[in-house]
């Protein structure tokens, strides 16, 4: 409890050291203005007073696209936490469960719905666009032509509505953004990438046109390349890492597990905590602090066969078995062992928290305790 409480003590006050920032935007150039349009506020209007009580708080007001896939729902109530409930509105085009609807405000919102997008941006006064919708990898591959329009066409419209409303975005990148000819242990922030995969193409994409949005234009575009995020919160979402959580979710309901990668297949790998701690940090850290715009961020790596030694620590009778699957595998093949994150470190103070054993130890903690509220 100790540690926790000076994690929490240390991570506050990084987090106000990084809150003294602006962003400065230059007049945008009328050729990526598009056609204005209106229509009704998306909120009730029983929801003015909170919407006004929001704004002399000074709090940025976010939108969350995709909020209903692995991190948003989480990186929501985090969010939360330091900004208010009605600050955070979260996103997607599925029906949330009645938790996420009590939990704050939740809106219909497909990102290759370029109209709809813009007005939900103006009309609930959006300041910080935290862009989640995407395909992942082996999803990605089974249906290109999806991955294609969502992780492309529907960026292009984040990023030109970003644009037009002087908004600060955050999209994120990840691992799959190298390949085969990158250096892979450690693999540093600037160095040839060349993925390939759709879904490693289209971060490598949003990348560069970030980037160049950024210098050509003055927008306020940010990037983290996430490592595999495991977290107990959310189910395995067709990523090449999601072994990594499935493990926990099966060594507690059966006790097997079938690992779908070679158990010398080494990947680097977050904590959920740190993932979100990071992406906020990373958010509130002044512009002049930054010395680029995607970031590596590390915390770990390791093996399957490293992970199931760390969990039988915990569950001796777990019984594991290895069957590659020859998609997965090849895309981890052509992936980063390892992150070199020292710029993070450098530039905006990034730090984890969670290491292999700390990782284990919370999630077999969290997967237990919301299997017996289930129950």
């Amino acid at each position: 409890m100790l540690a926790g409480l000076q994690r929490f003590v240390s991570e506050g006050s990084r987090r106000a050291a990084r809150r003294n920032g602006c962003c400065k935007f230059q007049t945008l150039p009328r050729g990526l203005v598009r056609a204005l349009s209106w229509s009704p506020r998306q909120f009730t209007r029983e929801d003015d007073h909170r919407h006004t009580e929001a704004a002399e708080t000074h709090h940025p007001r976010i939108l969350i696209t995709g909020g209903l896939g692995q991190l948003g729902f989480g990186l929501a109530k985090f969010l939360r936490r330091s900004f208010g409930k009605n600050n955070v509105i979260l996103s997607d085009i599925r029906k949330p469960l009645a938790e996420v609807f009590e939990s704050g405000p939740f809106i219909f919102a497909d990102i290759l719905d370029y109209k709809n997008l813009r007005e939900l941006v103006v009309n609930n006064r959006i300041t910080w666009l935290i862009h989640y919708s995407t395909l992942l990898s082996a999803v990605g591959e089974a249906n290109v032509p999806l991955a294609r329009s969502v992780n492309i066409i529907g960026f292009h419209n984040v990023l030109d509505i970003a644009l037009e409303n002087s908004l600060r975005l955050f999209v994120p990148s990840t691992i799959g953004a190298f390949g085969p000819s990158s250096p892979r242990n450690p693999t540093p922030d600037l160095c040839i990438q060349r993925p390939q995969t759709i879904y490693g193409i289209s971060k490598v994409h949003a990348e560069l046109m970030g980037e160049y949005y950024h210098h050509k234009y003055g927008l306020d575009f940010r990037s983290l390349r996430y490592p595999g995020i495991i977290s107990a919160d959310s189910e395995p979402g067709g990523g090449t890492t999601d072994y990594a959580v499935q493990i926990f979710h099966d060594a507690i309901k059966t006790s097997k597990f079938e690992c779908y990668l070679k158990s010398d297949t080494q990947l680097p790998m977050m904590h959920i905590d740190d993932c979100h701690r990071a992406t906020l940090e990373f958010m509130e850290a002044p512009a002049a602090c930054l010395t680029m715009r995607t970031y590596n961020i590390s915390a770990m790596s390791f093996t399957p066969q490293e992970l199931v030694s760390e969990v039988c620590k915990h569950l001796p009778d777990l019984e594991v078995s290895y069957k590659p699957d020859a998609v997965r595998q090849s895309i981890a093949d052509g992936w980063p062992m390892s992150f070199e994150d020292s710029n993070a470190r450098r530039d905006w103070g990034w730090q984890h928290a969670y290491g292999l054993q700390e990782l284990v130890i919370d999630m077999l903690r969290h997967i237990r305790l919301r299997n017996s509220n289930h129950a």
